[in-house]
């Protein structure tokens, strides 16, 4: 899991250092790399214990986007919504909206 994290990590820092981007470019790539720091620092800090896999690998794929994929990851377990919650906070911290997180669930 925490490979997953790191090379989604290494892959958005890659596209940071390649992409010609605009200045709204730059900082959709900067949050998506604090964010995937986050949920390293998150995972390290709760442990995997308890979190479902599909909780896990929808937000690795929404690392893997770049963050930009459309996601609304749902929270099955206690653990799941520790993590989001716990995501949510620092990516706030980082001057990103609640907005940003890939978090919620079909009605």
């Amino acid at each position: 899991m925490r490979g997953a994290v790191a090379l989604a990590v290494m892959l958005v820092l890659g596209l940071m250092a390649k992409a010609e981007e605009t200045p709204a470019d730059a900082w959709t790539l900067r949050k998506c790399a604090l964010y995937a720091q986050a949920t390293e620092d998150a995972l390290a800090a709760l442990g995997p214990e308890r979190l479902s896999q599909r909780f896990i690998e929808e937000n690795q794929i929404f690392i893997a986007s770049g963050c930009v994929a459309p996601a609304r990851i749902c929270a099955k377990t206690a653990q799941d919504y520790a993590l989001a919650d716990l995501l949510t906070m620092m990516t706030m911290n980082e001057g990103m909206a609640s907005t940003f997180v890939p978090f919620g669930c079909e009605n």
